[in-house]
């Protein structure tokens, strides 16, 4: 493909790319704009504080208003910062009502921090039924959304995709199908796209995309799609083990995922990259994805 015909594809597709970026001392939010910037891509993820415990540090030492000129300076919309939820949180927990409880009241401080700094939407994963009934932890989660969309005004909540191990839910589009019904408040609630856990779990993206598309588009709906984290996996197709690979380097392979990520039907759906952190692959990552072949 000539120069100019790449670019006018590259004009006609709104290509959101990013990765996830390290909110870190001492310059937090700004600096993960910075990283972002050294990848030059126009989207980030970000954790609002450490995903495996409930420390967080004050809104006030995040640097919100450098983050936020950084972003207007560099042309990234603020809605394409992208927050992921933390691990520690379980909603489909039905053994422990206490636990239950607690990832209850935690989500919703994080989205209230989230609106603090004027951020839209946060990925999260499901939950596991752990033992349980996977049904019963399904209506659990609904439950859960609803006591937290109840108490915010405009997050979007991006239910992601998983790859079903340890009792994980929300591994297939039947699933996260069953909990948006239950949600009563169903325009707040998104779904995010895990390329290896898809892949992981039996959705052939590599070899059959365009029926994993239609699949989804009748199941859920592409209207639903907001995030999508493209991550080659470690694994072979429905192995239901989460492990991410660098760009072309695993199973799923770059072709696959370079279609993803510049499929018509995804144009303006943010992509975020959650590859294994090896030195100096993630501008790279970015460059190879963004080059229209």
């Amino acid at each position: 493909m000539s120069e100019s015909e790449t670019s006018k594809i590259n004009k006609k597709y709104n290509l959101i790319l990013g990765r996830h970026c390290l909110v870190k001392s001492p310059d937090f939010l700004l600096g993960a704009v910075q990283e972002t910037l050294k990848y030059r891509a126009n989207s980030l993820m970000v954790y609002s504080g450490a995903p495996q415990n409930s420390f967080r540090r004050p809104l006030t030492e995040l640097k919100i208003t450098e983050f936020k000129k950084k972003l207007a300076e560099s042309n990234i919309d603020i809605n394409n910062v992208v927050v992921h939820g933390p691990y520690i949180l379980n909603l489909a927990n039905t053994l422990d009502e206490s636990k239950f409880q607690w990832s209850v009241e935690f989500l919703k401080k994080e989205v209230a921090r989230m609106e603090e700094i004027g951020l839209k939407t946060i990925v999260l994963h499901p939950g596991s039924a752990l033992s349980a009934d996977p049904k019963k932890a399904l209506d659990q989660v609904a439950k859960g959304l609803n006591l937290v969309l109840n108490e915010s005004s405009n997050i979007k909540i991006a239910l992601e995709t998983m790859c079903q191990r340890g009792g994980e839910i929300g591994g297939n589009f039947e699933q996260l199908r069953y909990i948006i019904d239950r949600i009563e408040k169903k325009e707040r609630i998104v779904v995010c796209w895990d390329t290896c856990h898809l892949y992981s779990v039996g959705y052939d993206i590599r070899n059959n995309l365009e029926g994993v598309i239609e699949e989804f588009e009748e199941k859920i709906g592409l209207d639903k799609l907001r995030v999508i984290h493209v991550n080659d996996s470690a694994f072979e197709i429905g192995e239901k083990k989460d492990r991410h690979e660098n760009i072309g380097y695993g199973k799923i392979g770059l072709e696959a995922l370079k279609k993803i990520v510049w499929h018509p039907k995804f144009n303006g759906i943010i992509k975020i990259l959650e590859t294994p952190r090896k030195k100096d692959c993630y501008r790279e990552e970015i460059k190879i994805l963004k080059k229209v072949d």
